[in-house]
């Protein structure tokens, strides 16, 4: 069945599908899809499944009205009929994120989100309106307008020692009930537009705040040219204790039928502006999902992550699901692929290393100034062939949700040089389930006399079958695909000879292939 969106509105329900065509399945040991009618509880674990990330930061990201975070979609899913307990374990590292709906309300309307103000100069008000967060990058400019003003009333859930911030240039001002809590004139730093407009800097300070007792936070900033208009208004509650988190965890994985634990990256370890100098998740993230996994072995690992990440629990997980940063319909989008309303449709695009280290190329630095390409054309997962290294998952991966074999390849005997070719791939499902498959097809010239990669790249096809029905793809790989660079001629030629034709679902698994003949012609 097809996925079923979560509301009417056409532009809704495509930015669902697209989750669930982009989401890429990377391990699973039939515990994918879940049955709803076989759970009782499901445990949704991990601070990613309420606050997950929909996009990029930077000038990537657009903030919309709504999202859907992953505990919500499977919430949704569930509702009347299993039970869904949230656990959000050790909190990620990084600075306090902007205030959402869940945590503060407006305090003129009481409805969930933050009163926007724009105030001159003597702070009358000029114009007001309920925001639904506290990340306020472009408040509506006013004739007249001096400052902007944020007010919030927190529900705080937990008691202790708050951080609580204000971001932004310029002069700025934060009060508690009253308090002034930080002010002071914050001039920039950077003229990066990323920063100035998007993500600026925060200055913190405490407070000593009671569970369940409101209170009333009062953020301005003044418009000063040259400092934007971003201000955001930040709170975080005290840091949990590792320890004990990892243990409310493990007990709700246990005591559930299934365990959906969502770890990722953060605005500030992946993002525009940032140069990232790992690949790991963390030491926490990664003990929770080891925690998890080790407590009910009907563990789900969604990775919200924009670009390859270190999983070395990825053995040790039931299922490995990459969402990316799925958008505002993302919950949604990965509930329907969880739970078996569609398929997960995506494949790798890049070769993913068990550890950064493994990776051909990693020095990107230059070396007095001056930074030698000593690869040439073996990138990705053409360096892996070369040095004959085997990644966590190759270029190309992604499993779906039934099982496929495949059965011949053909080729033409022969083409001309500055010709493409046709290659069929004969497929058959051999799972009980219909799916699709992305069948992907590589060229690789070992006679070559030119520097090529073991293989590359040539085209691929994406294919659907009932249970048991064998299909053809058909792929059409181009011209330019035989084609190098000829540095004496400057000029693409085409190299006479025989051609390797291979084809499988990723570019560490082409259990088919074939030969062509490459003939020479006057222009080639």
């Amino acid at each position: 069945s097809g996925p079923r969106p979560r509301r009417a509105g056409d532009g809704r329900a495509l930015a669902r599908r697209a989750v669930a065509a982009g989401a890429v399945l990377l391990a699973n040991k039939d515990v994918l899809p879940l049955d709803p009618e076989h759970l009782g509880t499901v445990a949704v674990i991990g601070a990613h499944a309420a606050r997950t990330r929909t996009q990029g930061g930077g000038s990537a990201g657009v903030f919309p009205r709504d999202e859907v975070s992953v505990l919500d979609g499977i919430r949704a899913e569930l509702r009347g009929r299993a039970r869904v307990v949230h656990v959000p374990g050790p909190r990620p590292d990084g600075p306090a994120p902007p205030l959402d709906p869940d945590t503060c309300t407006d305090p003129r309307s009481g409805l969930p989100g933050v009163l926007l103000r724009m105030l001159d100069a003597d702070g009358r008000e000029l114009y007001a309106e309920r925001r639904r967060g506290g990340r306020l990058l472009e408040p509506r400019l006013v004739p007249g307008a001096h400052t902007v003003e944020i007010r919030a009333r927190l529900c705080p859930r937990t008691g202790g020692s708050w951080s609580l911030g204000v971001a932004g240039f310029g002069r700025m001002s934060l009060n508690s009930d009253g308090r002034t809590l930080l002010e002071g004139d914050f001039p920039p730093s950077t003229d990066d537009p990323a920063v100035m407009h998007v993500n600026p800097p925060a200055q913190y300070a405490t407070a000593d705040l009671t569970a369940g007792r409101d209170t009333l936070l009062v953020a301005r900033r003044e418009l000063a040219p040259g400092t934007g208009r971003a201000t955001v208004l930040v709170a975080a509650p005290p840091a949990p204790d590792v320890t004990a988190s990892l243990a409310e965890a493990v007990r709700a994985a246990g005591a559930a039928d299934a365990a959906v634990v969502v770890v990722g990256t953060t605005e500030h370890g992946e993002s525009e502006g940032y140069d990232r100098t790992d690949l790991a998740l963390g030491a926490t993230q990664d003990a929770l999902v080891r925690a998890v996994a080790a407590a009910n072995p009907r563990t789900v690992a969604v990775v919200n992550s924009g670009g390859p990440v270190e999983l070395p629990w990825r053995e040790q997980a039931g299922a490995v699901l990459l969402a990316w940063f799925p958008g505002q319909e993302g919950g949604g989008g990965l509930a329907d692929v969880l739970f078996g309303h569609a398929e997960p449709g995506g494949r790798l695009p890049t070769t993913w290393p068990a550890v950064l280290a493994d990776a051909p190329v990693t020095r990107t630095r230059p070396d007095g100034g001056r930074l030698d390409y000593d690869e040439g054309l073996h990138l990705g997962h053409r360096g892996w062939l070369r040095h004959h290294r085997t990644p966590a998952y190759w270029f190309g991966h992604g499993l779906g949700y039934t099982t496929w074999r495949y059965e011949e390849l053909t080729v033409p005997p022969v083409t001309r040089a500055g010709d493409g070719l046709t290659v069929r791939v004969r497929v058959r499902n051999t799972g009980a389930r219909a799916g699709r498959e992305v069948v992907q097809v590589y060229l690789a010239r070992p006679a070559s006399a030119l520097d090529r990669p073991a293989r590359w790249l040539a085209g691929y096809a994406a294919v659907r079958a009932r249970p048991g029905e064998a299909v053809t793809a058909t792929v059409r790989v181009p011209a330019r695909a035989l084609r190098h660079w000829s540095v004496a001629e400057h000029a693409w030629r085409t190299e006479a000879g025989p051609c390797r034709v291979l084809a499988g679902r990723s570019a560490g698994d082409v259990p088919l292939a074939a030969e062509v003949e490459v003939v020479p012609t006057a222009s080639a």
